[in-house]
């Protein structure tokens, strides 16, 4: 069987192609890690709801002005509800799963994560703007995700002083 220069070449290409993306592929799975989102810090995701922080969910106001958020996402819930943290100030959320993967995201601003079962997810972000944010799943989590939402109140306070960007933003 004679084949062409041309087809030999295509073949060759092909073939070129498909053993570049393989090795990019065990490059990057081998070379870089595949890492969750967040700092890897774990936990035992039978342990959410007994858990010493994750136990008791909600807001926490520290010595220096600034605000530490924990929150439990679960089937088809945050925990709590109602999240009030002041303006202007540095606020940290601390989130996990106990179920299975959900998504954070708080509507209008870029604080957004991926809470992911056994894994603490966090960010840290401030908000210049007074008022009501509404937190939604955006990782599909099962029949009743689009009920899956909560509500950040960001009221005037006083770490109202130094405020970062217009809608607050993650650092």
């Amino acid at each position: 069987m004679k084949v062409d220069l041309y087809e030999k070449i295509w073949m060759w290409a092909a073939l070129g192609i498909v053993v570049l993306f393989l090795a990019s592929l065990g490059f990057s799975y081998i070379g870089r890690a595949i890492q969750p989102p967040s700092h890897v810090e774990m936990i035992d995701p039978e342990a959410v709801r007994t858990d010493e922080e994750f136990g008791n969910p909600g807001v926490t106001i520290n010595a220096d002005g600034s605000a530490t958020v924990v929150v439990q996402a679960f089937m088809f819930a945050f925990l709590p509800q109602e999240i009030r943290v002041p303006r202007g100030v540095p606020v940290t959320f601390r989130l996990t799963s106990a179920d299975v993967i959900h998504g954070f995201q708080i509507v209008g601003t870029n604080g957004n994560t991926m809470v992911v079962p056994g894994y603490v997810s966090q960010f840290t972000t401030s908000f210049s703007r007074a008022g009501e944010y509404l937190i939604v799943c955006n990782e599909y989590c099962g029949l009743g995700h689009h009920v899956m939402s909560a509500k950040l109140i960001v009221e005037e306070g006083a770490g109202s002083a130094g405020s970062v960007g217009e809608s607050g933003g993650v650092r």
